[in-house]
C-alpha cells in the first residue's frame, strides 16, 4: 500500500469519526495541506459543523489506531481491484470539483483521470426516458465527445447509460460516477459498461470501496456529478427526479445548467429555473449552446489556483 501516505491514511481515519462532517474534513484537509491539526481536534473553520467536529475529533481520540487499521483493510480491496485513491491532498485531484464547497475527502478511482478531463459536462436525466429522451442523450454525449468534451454522468439505468455508450461509440471519454463503492456495480445491468468506461475513461467514487448502493449515496453522488464537470446538461427529468436535484446543485456549485429546449417546453420546473438564475441556465437547442459555455483546461486551471490561494489567505 504504497500510496497510503501517513497523511492520507489519517484523512480517511478521520472521516471513520462517527457524525463527522465529510465536506468540512474535505475543506480543513485542503486548506491547511495537512491533516496533523484535525488529528489534535483543532478545526480552523468557524460554523456549527466545525464546532461539532471539535467535539467528535477529541471523543474518538482514543479509536485512532482501530480506524486506520479498517481503512487499511478497505484501501487493500480497492487496491487488489486495480482501483487508486485520491485525496484533496493530492496535486490531480480534479480541478473542477476541488473548487466547490461540499467537495468530498477522497475518491477511488478505476481507470484514468486525466488533464483534459477538467473540460467536461455532465449528462443527466430520468431512469425511465422516452424513446426520444434516450435518442436526445445519445445525440448529446456524441456531439460532445466529437468535441474532446468528457462526457460525466451517474451509470444509471436510462438517459445516464445513454449518454455513457454514446460517448465510448464516439471514441471519446467518459467518467460515471457511482453511488457505491468502487468495488460495486450499481445497476447490475450496467456491470459491462462499467467496465467499458473503466477501460477508457474512469469510475468515481467517493465512498468506501465496500460500500453498498443505500439510498442516501445517490443525492451525494450528484454533488460529484456536479461538480467534477462544468456544467450540467438535463435531457429529461420530472420535478422529483434526482437530475432536478442535480441542476440544484449545479447553480449552487457555480456551474452552468443547461436545459434542453424540450425539457423548458415541458416541465414547469425548467421554465421556473430559466427565469430565476439568469444566465445561469442556459436553454440548449444545440451543442453549440453548451460549447460555448465551456472554458479551456488552462483557465479550469487558473480558476482553481486562485480559489485555493483565497482559501489560504483566509485560513
Amino acid at each position: 500500500m504504497m500510496d497510503l501516505t501517513d497523511q492520507r491514511l489519517d484523512l480517511l481515519a478521520s472521516c471513520r469519526v462517527p457524525g463527522i462532517s465529510w465536506e468540512l474534513l474535505a475543506r480543513e484537509a485542503q486548506r491547511a495541506g495537512t491533516v496533523k491539526h484535525l488529528l489534535d481536534g483543532e478545526v480552523l473553520e468557524t460554523s456549527r459543523a466545525a464546532d461539532d467536529a471539535r467535539r467528535l475529533l477529541s471523543e474518538a481520540a482514543g479509536t485512532l489506531e482501530e480506524r486506520r487499521e479498517w481503512v487499511r483493510q478497505e484501501h487493500q480491496a480497492a487496491t487488489d481491484a486495480g482501483a487508486r485513491l485520491l485525496t484533496v491532498l493530492d496535486e490531480d485531484y480534479p480541478d473542477n470539483l476541488r473548487v466547490i464547497v461540499n467537495l468530498p475527502p477522497f475518491l477511488y478511482v478505476l481507470g484514468t483521470l486525466v488533464p483534459d478531463d477538467a473540460r467536461s459536462v455532465g449528462v443527466v436525466g430520468t431512469r425511465q426516458p422516452s424513446p426520444e429522451g434516450r435518442r436526445s442523450s445519445a445525440r448529446m454525449a456524441k456531439l460532445l465527445a466529437g468535441r474532446g468534451v468528457t462526457v460525466v454522468s451517474g451509470l444509471a439505468a436510462g438517459i445516464d447509460a445513454a449518454a455513457h455508450e454514446a460517448a465510448l461509440g464516439a471514441s471519446g471519454r467518459t467518467i460515471a460516477v457511482m453511488g457505491t463503492g468502487i468495488l460495486g456495480r450499481y445497476p447490475k445491468e450496467n456491470a459491462e459498461l462499467a467496465e467499458l468506461i473503466a477501460g477508457s475513461g474512469a469510475l468515481v467514487s467517493q465512498f468506501w470501496p465496500s460500500s453498498p448502493p443505500r439510498r442516501s449515496n445517490f443525492p451525494k453522488r450528484n454533488v460529484v456529478t456536479s461538480g467534477i464537470s462544468q456544467g450540467t446538461v438535463v435531457i429529461e427529468a420530472s420535478s422529483t427526479s434526482g437530475a432536478k436535484m442535480q441542476a440544484r446543485l449545479a447553480v449552487e456549485h457555480g456551474k452552468k445548467v443547461f436545459l434542453v429546449s424540450s425539457l423548458v417546453m415541458e416541465q414547469k420546473w425548467a421554465q421556473d429555473y430559466v427565469k430565476r438564475h439568469g444566465r445561469r441556465v442556459v436553454v440548449v437547442k444545440s451543442v453549440d449552446d453548451v460549447m460555448a459555455q465551456l472554458r479551456s483546461v488552462n483557465e479550469v486551471e487558473a480558476l482553481t489556483s486562485q480559489r485555493r490561494q483565497l482559501a489560504f489567505d483566509l485560513s
